[in-house]
């Protein structure tokens, strides 16, 4: 039997289903152009440190992000439990109050599932959703289309869709993400799939308004560049000024500028990613004397070879996050 969430979906035939749904005009609101997706804080024995979260994000937003992801890709979201995401929305909205764009990741491969955090996310008072594609399950586009319509009509926030092949095995193609753009409070897409062209038919094809963030730092120029609206980023832990920078210079029309400040820290925003997501920026946060913590298991803590490439990766930049973040 399917969730009460989903009710009926499989009497209707793919068109029907997308004419009930699209609607009207899209719900647009304030979010951050460069958006920290932002690691998730444990101490010693493993737990969330939502003190120490707190701490991050208000450095965060005082180095250049104008917006937090929470319980997403780097803030190891599938190691996280319900209820620690919950808290984990709840404590930094509660701390930031209104000076930050809150997005809450809600998404994994069970749709009900996301429905239900989606609902629970809304409730404490996040400011929009980040809805992953579906893992493992791998299903066909037109799964994907009523998952994402469902999570979207669980909630009267915006939805931000989150298309990232290296960790889910599946490209969302541009097709599905021009459906979902009729919805009126999906409202535009972390790109992660590496693939500009794809980028730019999503810009072209999609409906007015729909916003492209860049989700992968080496991306941010070529996304920008084509028109793209912001990044969500994690060399913004350490280099946010810098990485605003090149949003900056893009949109006031100095695009050869932000090409050479782009260039400049791509060795930085390719090195982040020498092992696994979060397990570089975590090791490299400590380093700068802001204290998250090692990763939890299945991740593991930096190994020697991969610290020491990660302190001569160091060298070469100006850290922009304030220090003082030790526990």
């Amino acid at each position: 039997m399917l969730p009460p969430e989903l009710g009926g979906l499989k009497l209707e035939t793919a068109k029907q289903y997308e004419k009930r749904r699209v609607v009207g005009v899209r719900a647009v609101t304030n979010l951050g152009r460069l958006m920290t997706a932002m690691v998730t804080p444990f101490d010693g024995r493993e737990r969330v440190d939502f003190e120490q979260a707190k701490r991050l994000a208000k450095a965060l937003l005082d180095s250049g992000s104008d917006g937090i992801v929470l319980a997403g890709t780097t803030g190891e979201s599938p190691t996280l439990t319900k209820e620690e995401k919950l808290q984990l929305f709840s404590e930094v909205r509660g701390f930031l109050g209104d000076k930050a764009c809150i997005v809450a990741g809600t998404g994994s491969y069970s749709t009900a599932e996301s429905v239900d955090l989606t609902k629970e996310a809304e409730r404490r008072g996040v400011t929009a959703i980040l809805a992953v594609v579906p893992y493992y399950n791998k299903p066909p586009m037109e799964g994907l289309y009523r998952h994402f319509c469902a999570i979207a009509e669980a909630t009267t926030l915006p939805v931000i869709l989150y298309n990232v092949p290296s960790r889910t095995s599946l490209n969302m193609d541009v097709a599905t993400v021009v459906r979902l753009s009729k919805i009126r409070n999906i409202v535009g897409i972390k790109e992660a799939s590496g693939d500009l062209e794809q980028a730019a038919q999503i810009m072209k094809e999609a409906e007015p308004g729909f916003l492209v963030w860049s989700g992968n730092d080496s991306d941010n120029f070529g996304i920008m560049a084509l028109g793209g609206y912001g990044a969500v980023s994690v060399s913004s832990h350490l280099v946010g000024r810098q990485i605003r920078g090149v949003i900056d210079g893009v949109l006031e029309g100095r695009k050869e500028e932000a090409e050479a400040e782009h260039l400049r820290l791509l060795a930085l925003n390719k090195g982040l990613f020498v092992v696994s997501n979060p397990i570089p920026v975590k090791w490299c946060l400590n380093q700068a004397g802001f204290d998250v913590g090692a990763p939890r298991l299945p991740l593991i803590e930096a190994e020697e070879d991969t610290q020491a490439f990660l302190r001569d990766l160091m060298k070469g930049y100006a850290i922009d996050l304030p220090i003082g973040g030790g526990r």
